[in-house]
């Protein structure tokens, strides 16, 4: 299956009256500080506080009953794992997720809260997709890959097209990205709706594999380093994502934690919204200046809210004491 703009507004269909249909956020702040009209896509009130709720649905509900009977499997740090969990639980299947050791305890929480049975692995030393393949060929499973999969990036393209419905005229899309699910889908819908819009995506600095990949002009694999953004924590890119990307998308930017969480205060104290660093990339490629949007009209995706409340207070003291 090739992903096409079609698939994207099917997706749309059957993703409705399940998803939530997420707000675009403005503050007149914000568009001062960067001199720019900026619509946020709000994907943090979605269910499961993430985008991932749409591509899992979708994916999911385009199984058949036998494979639901027999069951998902996936591998995640989280956000994609609870939106699996929900998604096979409303739609009658049971899920197995993986989940790194080291993921945050309220996304473990969340995900045995909607029914899947959860096993640990280590995110430095295990090949993710090698493990999932051997889980669901063992127990005659069905993989939905976080990312790599037609069906889930149709779903993930459901925010762009939702935000292009909402917002007249968009001139650049900003949209955060790690194996590419979002990213591809959204540029896919985008590009189809909008030629002339630019489309750029957004990772840690820490964990850059789609820009060294688009640089290289092949996937290549990179050491996955520490970052807040746990979400966007990813040797490589997707062999199906990548090729959307690499047709698609005009750029793609770094940014570090400092940023990110720069980002994750001004959402906080101008917007009263809480955001999980990952969520928060995009803005803050933009905030950083890492992005020309000097008179535009610019959206920008706001990924998840997925945050532990420690955590994300630690995040904003340390905004503030750098002066963010």
């Amino acid at each position: 299956m090739t992903l096409s703009a079609d698939d994207v507004r099917a997706a749309s269909l059957r993703l409705a009256g399940h998803a939530h249909r997420t707000p675009v956020l403005t503050s007149r702040t914000l568009d001062e500080r960067v001199g720019a009209q900026v619509h946020l896509k709000a994907e943090s009130f979605q269910r499961v506080g993430a985008f991932k709720f749409r591509g899992a649905f979708n994916a999911v509900s385009m199984l058949s009953a036998a494979q639901r009977r027999a069951g998902v499997c996936a591998a995640s740090s989280g956000n994609h794992a609870q939106a699996l969990a929900l998604s096979a639980a409303m739609l009658g299947a049971s899920a197995t997720i993986l989940m790194p050791r080291d993921s945050p305890a309220a996304k473990l929480a969340a995900t045995r809260g909607y029914g899947a049975q959860i096993e640990l692995f280590d995110r430095y030393s295990t090949d993710r997709d090698e493990l999932t393949q051997r889980v669901a060929t063992e127990r005659g499973m069905t993989i939905v890959h976080p990312f790599d999969d037609p069906a889930v990036m149709a779903g993930a393209g459901t925010v762009a097209l939702e935000l292009l419905r909402d917002v007249e005229d968009l001139d650049v899309l900003v949209v955060c990205t790690s194996g590419g699910g979002l990213l591809s889908g959204c540029a896919t819908i985008a590009k189809a709706l909008r030629p002339q819009i630019r489309v750029i995506g957004v990772e840690p600095r820490a964990s850059a594999a789609m820009s060294r990949s688009l640089a290289a002009g092949r996937r290549t694999t990179i050491d996955v380093q520490p970052t807040i953004a746990d979400g966007q924590q990813l040797a490589a890119p997707g062999h199906q994502t990548f090729a959307v990307i690499q047709r698609l998308v005009d750029e793609v930017v770094t940014v570090t934690d400092d940023e990110i969480r720069t980002a994750m205060l001004l959402l906080f104290e101008r917007l009263k919204v809480v955001v999980e660093p990952s969520g928060a990339s995009a803005l803050a490629a933009i905030l950083a200046g890492h992005i020309d949007v000097k008179g535009a009209k610019v959206g920008v995706t706001i990924s998840g809210g997925n945050v532990d409340a420690l955590a994300f207070g630690e995040h904003l003291a340390l905004a503030q004491a750098a002066g963010a």
